[in-house]
């Protein structure tokens, strides 16, 4: 069962449910003469080698008009290699399948605090690189059939997240904005739309910058 079928997330489970707050799915548009951004390096599934999904995945026929920014509310490890993030993805991969028992991993995509791009939920990569359909997601209620969902590793509560890490957000967005023609204005936090404290205090307050840096980079 994924999120949208009424588990709750690990990271808010103290917490209790909170009101879900739903979203249409009407394209925003870029403004006008914004340019498509740089593709940044994103390990496919594949490449940090994910299980198979427990259950077969949804399609839906429409692009994405939000992105929902989350943190792992995990360790902030001081490793910040290939391997470790690698070894990340697979943690919250058998994380979700195996605890809470979604199809596959919850989120899109995934950043390590070493600035580490990976495909989470199997598809997301392809269905980014077309820009006209998305994968459901299992990253917030009310969000998973319009919002793609970044999940940055380390816990951001009262530090903010490494230099590498930000940069990969920062690079990840503007190419999601980019090919989904969504507008910086629709990057939210998580908490935005459910009773979490996810993605920290520290990052959710940088979310105006993050904004602000990906319209500067889709010009």
């Amino acid at each position: 069962m994924d999120a949208d079928s009424g588990s709750l997330n690990r990271r808010v489970f103290l917490l209790g449910a909170g009101a879900v707050v739903g979203a249409g799915f009407a394209g925003l548009a870029l403004p006008s003469g914004a340019q498509a951004a740089t593709a940044p390096r994103i390990y496919s599934c594949a490449e940090w080698s994910a299980r198979p999904p427990a259950d077969p995945l949804v399609t839906l026929n429409h692009p994405a008009n939000r992105i929902l920014v989350h943190h792992t509310a995990s360790a902030n490890s001081t490793d910040y290699s290939q391997a470790h993030a690698f070894q990340l993805a697979r943690g919250i991969q058998n994380d979700h399948i195996d605890t809470n028992g979604w199809s596959d991993t919850g989120q899109h995509f995934t950043i390590s605090r070493g600035g580490y791009d990976m495909e989470g939920r199997h598809g997301s990569l392809t269905a980014l690189r077309g820009g006209s359909t998305m994968i459901r997601g299992a990253h917030c209620p009310g969000q998973n059939d319009n919002a793609i969902g970044i999940e940055n590793e380390g816990t951001y509560m009262t530090v903010e997240p490494p230099t590498a890490q930000w940069n990969a957000l920062v690079k990840m967005c503007a190419y999601i904005c980019a090919q989904y023609g969504i507008s910086p204005a629709e990057i939210k936090g998580h908490r935005d739309y459910y009773n979490t404290l996810c993605p920290g205090d520290k990052l959710y307050a940088k979310l105006p910058a993050l904004r602000a840096a990906v319209r500067t980079a889709i010009g």
